[in-house]
This record gives C-alpha cells, structure tokens and sequence, in this order.
C-alpha cells in the first residue's frame, strides 16, 4: 500500500468521526482564559488576524438604505429606464453616513439590453428580492456585463515614500520600522510596497518556467506589490497599521530597492455603494473564455461597499472585483450554471483582486467552473466563509496572492486533478502562473481532494480539513504528497476549535460590538 493510499484511508476514517472529536491547532487555538493564542515559526511568521475582512473592515452590519426611486417594469428593453434613475440619485447630496439613496425595481420581470453603472458613492440598486416573486431582471440583446460599480483612476503617491528598515517582517505583523516616520501621521492611508525583484524570483524558483520550450515570466523584477493600509499610531520609527501584513518582508530578497511605505490619495475610489435582493438571468451558453460573455458585475475603485441576496443563473466569469476594490462584503450570493462548460479554460465566477473581501454564506453550482479565485498580487486578508460549491472550490489562479482564508466550508465532487482546495504551484500553466499564494488557510473545511503545498519562504495550511490529498499537479504532473499530519497540515478529518477562525477573530477583536 502506497503512503498516498494509507493517506487517503487516513482521512477518511477520520472523517467518520469529526462529528464527535474535536482536535487543536498550534497555530491559532483558544486557551483558557477562553481568548486565541498564536503559534509562530522562526521568524515570527503566523496566521494573520483574518477579522478585518468585509464591509468597513469587517463586522459592520450592511446597511439598509431608503429608497428615493421607484421603478416599475416596462415591455421591452429596461435599461434606460433604470439607468435614469441611478444617474438621478447619484447627483442627490449624501447623508450624514455618505448615502444618497436606493433605486429599487418593483415586483415584476424587466428585460435589460445594455450595461448599468453605478459611478458616485452612496448609490444602491435594489430589487424586491430574489426569490421567484421577487425581481428578476432578465438579461437581453449581445454578450455584455449587466452592472459596473467603479470609481475613476487608482492609487496617487503623494510625498516622498520612507524605506522600510526592518531586515525582516514576518507576515501577520502590524509594525513596520521606517527611516522616515515623521512624514506620516496616525489616519493617514498608505500603500506598503513590496518589490519583485529578481533575487526574490529566483529564491522562488520561478527563474526557471518554460512552456512549449519558451521562458515564462511569473511576475516581472519591478513590478510592486501594494498592500493598501490606515496608520493606527506611530511610537518614534515605529508605525503600527490598522490590518496586519498578509506577507513576510525579508530584505535579503528585496533590496534593492527595498520594502517602503508611501503615503496616498485616491479622489476617484467612490464608497457606500450595493447591489441586492434580486435575481438575474442571461442565456444560457457554452463558449471559451476567451469569447464574449454574459458577465454579471465587476467593482473597482471602491471601497466600503456590499453585494446581498443575489441569484445568478447562467453567466461567466460572474463577479470580477479589481486590484483597487476593497472592504467589500458578498452575502447569500448564488450562482446557478445550467449548462456545463466544455472549454480547456474554466471560467471563474467570483475573481478576488481586492483585499480585505469577506464573501459569506454563499455557493456556486455547475459543471466545469472555479467558483473562487484570486488574481495576480492580491494581497489579504480575503475570507470565504460557509460556501459550498458542487464542483471544485477555491483555486488561487495565478502569481502570489497572500493572506486567503476559507472557513467552514464544504465542497464535493472534486477529483484528484481538480481539487475542491488549490494552494499550489501552478507552474506554466495559462502564461506562467506559477506560485499561486502563500500563507493561505483552509480551516474547518470538508472537501474531496486537497491540494495543499510549501511555497519557498512561505506556508499554506490545512487545520481540521476533511478530504485526500492529492498528488497530482497542473497538466498531470505530480509532486510528493505531504507527510499528514504535519507542521502545516494539522488534525485531518478532525475538526478543530473554533468551529470558525474568522468569526472567533472577530469576536475577539470586536467584543462586545460583535
């Protein structure tokens, strides 16, 4: 019998018992005095405070705001009419908490030809729920994305930016030392920014892909990855950030030129915006990726804003959230495929670029789809919490996310070359996706196959995971499968406490406000 097989039997044994054993992590575990203790390696290295993610920095309720437009469905095409109504509730002037208002679609059918955009803060569209008396807008005319949230422009440094002195920040860390603090204050926004270099790609064994006999380029030496954070206070060189860091800073790999932090302004980012409470249906259509597509929304440049209560049927590459989105909550979303794809390419229904993305009790059902990914230099924390897909699960896609977290949550009908979790070294696949996240969780989850592997420099984990792990790799190549239990891989087929790390997370940093 091959390790791999007595793994496999491993974890299903104890997969019969979860429901009556409780096991403990050494990572993250509640202590006696009832509060979360923190294990670390080495360096300092540890599962981040994951309770910042969602909706002004998680634990906020999403608002309900007043409606100020009321929309009856008309025959034929809806889109002007609708439309209409957001532009006039854009130039509204907003409340005390940044809202100008909800345009909300009665009871009723409403066909929609064309692309909706919501461009100014405090602007909702609503429906009357998504249930099948609700609203269902009914998607019509050539392939298109049905709603665009989005501000204008990106980030804008503002000031010299400080070098940040520290040989070494361990990821989950707060603090950072700076050759430069009082350029800064407490409140200010700030981009830490950390350099690909190509020190850095060779320590990562990513120098070395190849495809069809041709170099790939993982990331490109000069690219910077932004971690987008608020100053909570500053103590001499010392500036301590609201979230913790979803990544390790090691200057022996970075420098030059080095780890800093600069100041920002983003005038365009538009804020207190949502989309809810109703469902939406295209046709119904099996095409590659690479085609046009029904899509249902995209978000970018904004921040604190929220999806609710939305049912899909039959889009592609359904939600995309951008590089600039962030403190988003995506609640009982559900997206149905009636279809299945036959496509080399899957497409991917919630496409995380943001950070701190909370999507909770939601789910995704269809054949041949990835129903969460995250994209290129995505940096956490992002959180999906209570999902359930049918397929597949949550597969990181391409080039360095870091600081993911999937909860108590459960996938089926995964395979060994299709894994329900996927924190792996995507090698050549697609352009050269290589090392597709570090210091990923899964926590709690019940899947079919796990494919969970060791970055250089980093860890993914798997605590109180139900499910086989796989050994077999992108286009069919296969890799050692790991020792279970292990360092990263802890208590399988037993679940640990608390039954959710976010929630547990939240409750603690939140108290009595939870």
């Amino acid at each position: 019998m091959t390790r791999f097989t007595i793994a496999c039997v491993t974890v299903a044994l104890l997969g019969l018992v979860m429901s009556s054993a409780q096991g403990k992590s050494r990572w993250v575990s509640v202590g006696a005095d009832q509060k979360l203790h923190y294990g670390t390696d080495a360096r300092g290295n540890r599962i981040m405070d994951f309770s910042h993610a969602g909706y002004r920095g998680g634990g906020v309720p999403l608002p309900t705001i007043r409606a100020v437009r009321t929309i009856k469905a008309v025959a034929g095409d809806n889109t002007a009419q609708i439309q209409v109504a957001i532009d006039e509730v854009s130039r509204l002037a907003t409340d005390s908490n940044g809202f100008r208002g909800a345009v909300v679609l009665e009871r009723g059918t409403y066909e929609v030809g064309g692309a909706l955009r919501i461009s100014a803060s405090g602007v909702v569209l609503r429906g009357s729920g998504s249930n099948e008396g609700g609203t269902t807008v009914r998607v019509t005319g050539s392939p298109h994305r049905f709603l665009d949230i989005s501000g204008a422009g990106s980030w804008q440094a503002e000031g010299e930016p400080a070098a940040i002195l520290d040989a070494y920040v361990p990821s989950g860390a707060r603090q950072v030392s700076v050759d430069a603090a009082a350029r800064f204050k407490a409140g200010d926004v700030v981009l830490v920014r950390r350099p690909v270099t190509d020190a850095w790609i060779r320590f990562m064994e990513m120098d070395r892909l190849s495809r069809d006999g041709k170099p790939q380029t993982w990331i490109a030496a000069g690219t910077v990855i932004n971690a987008d954070r608020t100053i909570e206070s500053i103590s001499g060189n010392r500036i301590t950030l609201d979230v913790p860091l979803s990544d390790s800073y090691d200057a022996k790999y970075l420098s030059p030129p080095g780890a800093s932090l600069t100041r920002y302004t983003f005038p365009g980012r538009i804020e207190q915006v949502g989309f809810e409470s109703l469902r939406v249906t295209v046709p119904p259509r099996d095409v590659p990726i690479d085609q046009s597509q029904y899509t249902l929304l995209r978000m970018n440049a904004v921040r604190d804003g929220w999806v609710r209560d939305i049912a899909v049927e039959d889009t592609q590459n359904t939600i995309t959230l951008g590089p600039t989105a962030s403190r988003l909550t995506l609640d009982n979303v559900h997206i149905r495929h009636n279809v299945p794809f036959s496509g080399a390419a899957s497409p991917a229904d919630i496409a995380i670029s943001g950070t701190q993305i909370l999507v909770r009790d939601s789910g995704v059902t269809g054949k041949r789809v990835w129903p969460i990914v995250t994209q290129q230099g995505v940096t956490g924390p992002n959180v999906v919490l209570h999902f359930r897909s049918d397929e597949a699960g949550v597969a990181p896609h391409q080039r360095w996310a870091t600081g993911l977290l999937v909860d108590s949550s459960q996938f089926s009908n995964g395979t060994d070359r299709r894994p329900n979790i996927a924190f792996s070294n995507r090698e050549y696949a697609g352009s050269g996706h290589g090392w597709s996240v570090g210091w990923a969780v899964a926590w709690n989850v019940r899947a079919d196959f796990l494919l969970i592997q060791q970055p250089p420099g980093a860890m993914n984990w798997c605590i109180g995971c139900t499910g086989q792990p796989t050994p077999v790799l992108w286009h069919g190549n296969r890799i050692a499968v790991p020792e279970i239990p292990s360092e990263t891989w802890e208590s399988p087929g037993v679940a640990v406490s608390p039954d959710s790390l976010y929630l547990a997370q939240l409750k603690e940093r939140l108290g009595a406000r939870r």
